[in-house]
């Protein structure tokens, strides 16, 4: 195991950290509620700006605090423009990986998704774990709302010019701004605003996300524009899901995923963890947060808990619980926790092989968290926190994606109230091997077609976004030079798949 990792100075976003520091000088800790609150609105300020912030609390954030300990160090996009991939340097110089995936949707309900009623071109699945369908009446309401709220907008806009221009005696006309800071922006805010309060956060405040979320853009050269999102069809909504890492590496070393080939260097805090998502927004409103990045989370876990509380915290980002979603390999104790300490918010499980065998083969840590046991706690959460369940499964050509591995899985998991993400898998550099190739074409839609005809299972199929900056599911890597630190910026792994052939497992 790696040696623990001390911050100096600490990150602002540690509540731990802070809440703790406060009690131990007896500082009351709704200042830092409300310091949160001021700088998740207001991006560009520090907690000097907060109003009646006391001298004595100003005083130890200065002394043991600072309001970044990460910063990005080299921002790639995909050629289509849909992913963007952060590269993050940590306080002690060590690197991670965040990953933006930005995408248009015609319902969070994947099967209905490249259906006639999507329109010709839609996506024929999600770009990430989808939603549970039975929860998306609220959802619909607010979509509804916000495309209601624009076209009143619009209209009050177009009367006032047309005031103006009355009083002006000409037909000129405003210009229109596009960096999400006007042309109808407050009115938005405000419902936003408004829809924040009511769900159920108990802060003196509402959620500070949505009002923060067009400065953090301006600050940062967003690529967004609220004239691009809002003139948008009604039937298609942009979103963006952030995929979050919580370790240096992993120590999991699953042997498909590039992560799995760096070991574990080290553990994130929960504020190096909330400072991705702070990066995020500077790039576009973030909606969904998924644990898929770099690290196992539950291995991670009081971080993981501790990050998540603050990004559901309606007081602060105001992200719904059900568009945060843990995904773990295994962890047996801390899935048995989850369902007790983060109610609502999603489970996915890394299965990738439906018997024990197999997946002791390809997962290592399956030899410690055997698959009987596996399923019985994951059934348990389920049964205890009444939520559907995600099974995340890489397919492998001739080893896991076969008809026979099918029905084994269909057999698994018949029953279950689930949703089966089937994820082709994605290159990577790995000179010394396994060898692995994506499943051949056609093998993953008759997969699938076992598991929905045959077992009546929920089943996606994933939309890879990013290979081209390696920011697909599984290439997260960072080469790692002297002391574990990363010796440059990133390499594109892609170049180097290249020089190496990827034949099929021995």
């Amino acid at each position: 195991m790696p040696a623990p990792r001390k911050l100096s100075p600490q990150s602002v976003w540690d509540t731990s950290a802070v809440l703790q520091a406060f009690q131990e000088e007896g500082i009351k800790q709704l200042h830092a509620v409300r310091m949160w609150g001021h700088l998740i609105r207001h991006p560009e300020s520090s907690w000097h700006d907060v109003p009646d912030m006391p001298k004595a609390a100003v005083a130890l954030l200065d002394k043991y605090f600072t309001k970044f300990t990460t910063r990005v160090v080299r921002c790639q996009q995909s050629s289509d423009r849909s992913t963007t991939k952060l590269l993050v340097q940590l306080q002690d110089g060590m690197q991670v990986e965040a990953v933006v995936m930005t995408y248009e949707a015609p319902s969070r309900d994947p099967q209905l998704l490249g259906s006639a009623a999507a329109g010709p071109g839609a996506p024929e699945v999600d770009p990430c774990l989808p939603v549970d369908h039975r929860a998306h009446a609220d959802d619909e309401e607010e979509e509804e709302g916000q495309q209601r709220q624009a076209g009143s907008t619009q209209a009050r806009q177009q009367q006032q010019q047309a005031s103006t221009s009355g009083e002006a005696g000409s037909t000129t006309r405003q210009p229109r701004c596009s960096s999400g800071c006007g042309g109808g922006g407050g009115g938005g805010e405000e419902q936003r605003r408004r829809r924040s309060s009511s769900n159920g956060g108990e802060g003196e405040e509402p959620s500070a996300a949505e009002a923060s979320s067009s400065a953090a853009r301006s600050a940062a050269g967003g690529h967004g524009s609220a004239a691009a999102e809002g003139g948008a069809a009604a039937r298609l909504r942009r979103r963006s899901t952030l995929c979050v890492s919580s370790q240096v590496g992993c120590q999991m070393a699953c042997t498909f995923c590039a992560t799995g080939t760096m070991g574990l260097k080290g553990h994130l805090n929960a504020g190096e963890i909330v400072e991705q998502l702070i990066h995020a927004r500077a790039v576009t409103r973030i909606r969904n947060i998924v644990f898929m990045g770099m690290g196992e989370p539950l291995n991670n876990y009081e971080s993981v808990r501790s990050a998540v509380a603050m990004m559901t915290d309606s007081r602060f980002f105001g992200l719904r619980r059900r568009h945060v979603t843990v995904s773990t390999v295994g962890v047996i104790p801390r899935i048995k926790q989850l369902a007790e300490d983060l109610p609502g918010v999603s489970l996915a499980l890394s299965l990738h092989a439906p018997t024990q065998e197999l997946r002791a083969h390809i997962v290592p840590s399956a030899r410690a968290y055997k698959l009987p046991a596996l399923m019985a706690a994951v059934r348990a959460y389920q049964a205890s926190s009444c939520q559907r369940v995600f099974y995340e499964y890489v397919m492998l050509a001739g080893v896991n994606d076969g008809l026979e591995q099918a029905h084994q899985l269909g057999q698994l998991l018949q029953g279950d109230d689930v949703v089966i993400n089937l994820i082709p898998w994605n290159p990577i550099y790995q000179p010394e091997g396994p060898f692995f190739e994506a499943p051949v074409e056609g093998s993953v839609g008759a997969f699938q077609a076992v598991l929905r005809h045959t077992y009546g299972l929920h089943t996606t199929i994933r939309q890879e976004m990013g290979q081209d900056i390696s920011g697909a599911c599984g290439q997260l890597v960072i080469e790692a030079g002297g002391g574990g630190c990363s010796r440059e910026a990133t390499r594109d792994i892609e170049d180097a798949v290249r020089k190496v052939g990827l034949g099929p497992k021995a």
